[in-house]
């Protein structure tokens, strides 16, 4: 949010004190995840800004990379997923959390599969007294609704009624963090191969309903100017297959996004952030200096927020990414 984040800036503060939570300042910020499932770079710069106008919007417009990478372990959609808003790589044995499947487990939690509590960027903003949704298109995202109750809103549909929905949400709720899952490129690719007509034809129109989300912010006089942006994506496909679990270039080359105000325009974030290192071609691993990861994003939308990181995380837990 391919993924993508937005955080809106505001000025009002006010104290928040709900029953078992502690009180803190809350602001009009927000923060919107949007994570397009199976986005390849190659299918950016193949498609190019006549095909794909608010994704070159935002590139243009913000600060990005098309060499992030998705979590070292899995390019599968439900591990890197929860990875994005844990900010946890996914073994469970070195502190990550756990979840190593793909398929719709009604009967399993986060919790459960890491084997102790774990924490979320929707936790955290719960515990800040403010307000979350998650908007899937897959039904094993309600793996997420029964780990953090605190999701105050939990819709599965398909992408084109999914996204008209978030946008009216958007629009209508002051909601701090947003979750968009779009996965319409994942399911063509699966199905006739990654970058084949009908895979282009589906980013295509995802950007389009990129395009809604984006709508429904310069609609808003409430949103417009004062909205952050994050894009990412759990995968990539390479040209030509219908799997992408193998650990191969480019399978687990993502993009990863970040557009508002104060955003350096047309930057790189690996110009941004010389602390972290662009993997090139490789398959990084969690030693030394780190590629940008969508498991970066929950830890920056709460930075984006105003509040602090995610415990227990370990993916951008000092909440370094710069985007200026």
């Amino acid at each position: 949010m391919l993924v993508v984040l937005i955080a809106l800036l505001g000025v009002t503060f006010a104290v928040v004190d709900l029953p078992g939570r502690p009180a803190q300042a809350a602001t009009t910020k927000r923060v919107l995840a949007i994570s397009v499932d199976g986005l390849s770079v190659t299918a950016i710069e193949k498609l190019g800004p006549g095909h794909l106008p608010n994704l070159y919007r935002l590139m243009r417009g913000g600060a990005s990379t098309r060499e992030a990478r998705s979590e070292y372990e899995q390019s599968v959609t439900l591990p890197n997923h929860t990875s994005m808003v844990t900010s946890r790589r996914i073994t469970r044995s070195a502190h990550g959390h756990g979840v190593t499947w793909n398929t719709d487990r009604s009967w399993m939690t986060v919790q459960e599969a890491a084997g102790h509590p774990v924490s979320s960027v929707f936790s955290q903003v719960g515990r800040a007294g403010r307000s979350s949704a998650l908007f899937a298109s897959k039904s094993k995202f309600g793996l997420f609704d029964r780990s953090w109750p605190s999701i105050d809103r939990f819709v599965v549909d398909g992408d084109a009624d999914l996204v008209d929905r978030a946008a009216t949400d958007l629009a209508t709720r002051k909601r701090a963090f947003t979750f968009v899952h779009l996965g319409s490129p994942d399911h063509y690719g699966h199905r006739d191969g990654g970058m084949s007509a009908a895979y282009r034809a589906s980013v295509i129109r995802t950007d389009a309903r990129i395009g809604r989300l984006l709508k429904a912010i310069d609609s808003s006089s409430a949103l417009k100017g004062s909205t952050y942006v994050i894009l990412t994506a759990d995968h990539g496909f390479k040209s030509g297959a219908t799997d992408h679990s193998a650990h191969l270039y480019p399978n687990y080359r993502i993009p990863f996004v970040v557009w508002g105000p104060g955003v350096a325009r047309g930057a790189s974030l690996y110009r941004l952030n010389p602390d972290y290192r662009a993997p090139g071609t490789s398959r990084a691993t969690y030693d030394g200096r780190q590629p940008i990861r969508n498991g970066d994003l929950g830890n920056l939308a709460l930075d984006l927020l105003g509040l602090g990181p995610i415990p227990g995380s370990t993916l951008n837990s000092a909440q370094s990414l710069d985007i200026r």
